[in-house]
């Protein structure tokens, strides 16, 4: 591997930080500065010392702070302008007629100031929804059918009528259609987490049937496997669920990974998905309420009991509860009881109320956030109280419900949500109408998820071109134009390098069952396999350390194979040869591997070898495991595994096995031994390897990983808090990772060296190839120049890793337009 320059590197990164924004104007990204926080650290100051005189009904001298808007208005702030900030000036004057509060109030203190002249120099953050006035923005709780505006222009879709009567109101021209490649890239991004294949596009772009874009989304929503390794990234951030971290060494979380992959899988109505979430009908959907068991003493904050009512209230109805968890909150109407009552929803024992950390003496009560649609029985037993929320949660008159996760979906596909932040849903939508149909439209599809989606995907709407958004901090003044553009998560971006390099890993951390439905009815393999080892495994003894030899099984086939796939593992280590042919090799014992034997394998005398280490410091037990399903031409299936017809014998050097007649050298080999199998080598097989003899084994996605350096610098969040949404910009860090990150650059090595492995008729074709792989389009003639051109007519491993680097870093590649 070439190790780069540290100038080079900064040169790339630098590259990479001009070149992916997401505004209309791209410049060189900082590093940010230290984020403020508006709720707790700014509203307390302008509280103190001026609203009294400038906020509700009151504006003396004319300056309201009602909003961030009037704030403004009156030019008495600059965003990002310290000197130029004129309120600033008074509060630091001496000038007792200038001086701002009064003189005979207590002045701003030096620390407040300073947090002050902070907030100004990073453009005034505003909570959206917030003001100083008399009454915050109220949003309605039950739910609402609004009456559809008449169709314009044969544009029925209700998502379309909604938007186009918003549209004439404000003045807006509609945005223009987008062509058929965009469509088809944009759509399989956003539903399944993947770029088209070349194949799916030619396929796509050669058809002419003019519902081929809603045959396109219906397809793509039916990919189940996909489509559940595709969301379950958004799932994880939302509930917080991962495979390592915060907890999981010290027994204080546990995941609920199996059952939100099946329930993704199955496409489980959102319902009852959350009523199992809420109210588990078995330990695997618990760790969501369960939260963190911190070691040590935690604040009163950080309690499970806490945790679930703040995860909860964020996670499922957009609400921010971690200021009412401390006191009742700046921000909004939720006072300290009502995070404390939903707390002692989930209390096993009596909670007391603690107001900034200090305990009041006060026992909470078992509480609903909304109690007209119904409230807990305080005197249930824990179970009880939690399926009478759960029941109340999913009720057909919380409309909070409902719109808190269509508003999710369309940010998902759409750009942005239609209440921003997605967590503040107490703020007014910029269509009421909109976010309204949404939420009744999903209780109507029976919590099919999947209906909304395909609602959105096949508007007008969501077909249209994208509005770069270039200054989006006065929420206020938005006003839709259009889909905004989305920065590819980390999952995405690595699932697409990973596709395109053959680098994905073997096997999941994630342990979930990856048979979609078909596979399941038809599947009727049975693993017979056995563990197996040489004569130093027989009566129980343990292999020594080091020891390696050679398994060995001959076998015929009275017809060519079909098709034929093997699982294989083996502690320590293997090397698998088919017929003098290497064909698969693995040092990761607890990785099964699915390998596919069609092109090895022949009609009439085959020969298996497996050249088996065993490792460690000491003697530890050692074994060989493989099953494989060969289909022959006639109908026929073999299964050919590990057991006592195996032989063993010394290992032959390498070269040996592979000019040479199994029966040459392996003349003298023994019977296998078969030995007990350890708990740790049964937890590698089973599922996986039913799904590797089913069929064709799926790609493994990045989201069921375990995030590495690559990801979490891409932007994968830790997911010891509720994740609604990731940032949009890429940090210096995340351009240098990308610029020469080490798994970035092994991907590339192996990519490079899997194309060139192929015949292309010139360097012209083979760019052509990335760019309809990567961008979902052909390369003009000046990039199939200028690319042909830097790697030559003869491209050698290292100019092609070069020439995907330059693909791969366009904007065009990581903003899904």
């Amino acid at each position: 591997m070439k190790t780069l320059s540290v100038s080079t590197v900064l040169s790339r990164a630098l590259l990479i930080l001009g070149a992916f924004s997401l505004s209309a104007c791209p410049a060189l990204a900082e590093e940010p500065p230290a984020k403020i926080d508006f709720a707790h650290q700014i509203v307390p100051i302008l509280r103190k010392h001026c609203t009294a005189c400038h906020s509700a009904g009151k504006a003396e001298g004319g300056f309201s702070i009602n909003d961030r808007e009037s704030f403004l208005d009156d030019g008495m702030a600059l965003p990002g302008d310290v000197d130029g900030s004129y309120f600033l000036e008074l509060i630091e004057s001496d000038d007792a007629d200038m001086q701002m509060p009064p003189k005979d109030r207590p002045r701003v203190s030096a620390e407040e100031i300073a947090l002050l002249k902070r907030w100004v120099t990073v453009d005034m953050p505003w909570e959206a929804g917030f003001t100083f006035g008399e009454k915050f923005y109220e949003p309605p709780l039950l739910p609402r059918r609004p009456e559809l505006a008449a169709a314009t222009g044969g544009r029925e879709n209700p998502i379309d009528r909604i938007i186009d009567a918003y549209l004439a109101e404000n003045e807006v021209a509609r945005p223009e259609p987008i062509g058929d490649a965009q469509f088809l890239r944009r759509i399989s991004l956003d539903l399944i987490g993947l770029p088209p294949t070349i194949e799916e596009l030619e396929a796509f772009l050669a058809d002419k049937s003019p519902d081929k874009r809603e045959k396109a989304i219906d397809a793509l929503l039916a990919r189940d496997i996909d489509y559940a390794d595709h969301w379950l990234s958004f799932w994880n951030d939302l509930l917080r669920n991962d495979y390592d971290g915060t907890g999981f060494i010290t027994g204080g979380r546990s995941q609920i990974t199996g059952w939100l992959y099946d329930s993704l899988r199955v496409n489980k109505p959102y319902d009852q998905f959350t009523r199992e979430l809420i109210a588990p009908p078995t330990a695997e959907s618990r760790g969501f309420i369960d939260g963190i068991k911190w070691r040590g003493e935690v604040s009163a904050g950080q309690t499970t009991a806490i945790q679930f009512s703040q995860n909860v209230s964020q996670s499922l109805l957009g609400i921010n509860m971690k200021c009412a968890s401390c006191h009742n909150s700046f921000v909004d109407q939720w006072k300290l009881a009502d995070a404390y009552g939903l707390a002692a929803v989930y209390a096993d024992k009596p909670l007391e109320l603690h107001r900034c950390d200090k305990p009041t003496g006060e026992i909470a009560k078992a509480a609903w956030l909304f109690p007209e649609l119904g409230n807990i029985d305080p005197d249930a037993s824990q179970p009880e109280r939690l399926k009478q929320l759960a029941a109340l949660m999913t009720a057909p008159d919380n409309g909070r419900f409902t719109r808190t996760i269509v508003n999710r979906i369309w940010q998902r596909l759409m750009g942005r949500g239609v209440v921003h932040p997605l967590d503040s849903m107490q703020s007014r939508p910029w269509n009421e109408d909109l976010l309204d149909y949404l939420a009744v439209y999903l209780a109507d599809e029976k919590y099919d998820l999947k209906q909304v989606m395909r609602l959105i995907a096949t508007s007008q709407a969501y077909q249209s071109q994208t509005e770069v958004i270039a200054d989006d901090s006065n929420d206020g003044g938005y006003v839709y134009r259009g889909p905004q553009a989305k920065r590819m998560t980390a999952e995405q971006f690595v699932d697409a390098v990973w596709r395109m390099s053959g680098a994905a890993p073997t096997v999941t951390d994630a342990k979930v069952n990856r048979l979609d439905t078909d596979q399941r009815e038809q599947s009727s393999v049975e693993l017979v396999a056995k563990w197996i080892w040489g004569d130093s495994a027989n009566g129980g003894a343990i292999p020594p350390s080091g020891e390696t030899i050679a398994l060995v099984r001959q076998f015929d086939l009275a017809q060519a194979p079909e098709s034929a796939v093997a699982a294989i593992t083996c502690d320590n280590e293997f090397q698998l040869f088919v017929n003098r042919k290497e064909v698969a090799a693995s040092t990761e014992w607890t990785e099964l591997k699915s390998v596919s034997l069609t092109p090895y394998l022949k009609k009439g005398a085959n020969e298996l070898v497996v050249i088996a280490k065993n490792a460690g410091a000491g003697a530890n037990p050692a074994g060989l495991y493989f099953q494989a399903k060969i289909d022959l031409k006639g109908g026929e299936a073999v299964t050919i595994a590990t057991d006592e017809n195996w032989g063993w014998t010394t290992a032959p050097k390498k070269d040996v096995i592979t000019r040479q007649p199994l029966a040459e050298w392996a003349a003298g080999q023994k019977p296998a031994t078969i030995v007990p199998a350890l708990a740790v080598w049964t937890n590698s097989v089973g599922e996986p390897a039913k799904l590797a003899l089913t069929g064709e084994t799926p790609m493994v996605r990045a989201a069921l990983m375990k995030g590495d350096f690559l990801m979490r610098a891409l932007g994968r969040p830790n997911r010891d808090q509720v994740v609604s949404s990731r940032p949009d910009e890429l940090t210096t860090l995340e351009a240098i990772s990308l610029a020469n990150g080490p798994e970035f650059d092994a991907a590339l090595a192996r990519g490079a060296k899997q194309l060139l492995a192929r015949d292309w008729a010139n360097s012209r074709e083979l760019v052509d190839h990335v760019y309809l792989s990567l961008l979902s389009r052909h390369a003009t003639d000046q990039e199939q120049t200028l690319l042909a051109e830097a790697i030559g007519e003869k491209p050698d491993p290292q100019s092609v890793q070069d020439m995907l680097w330059t693909v791969l870093m366009l904007p065009e590649f990581m903003i899904i337009r």
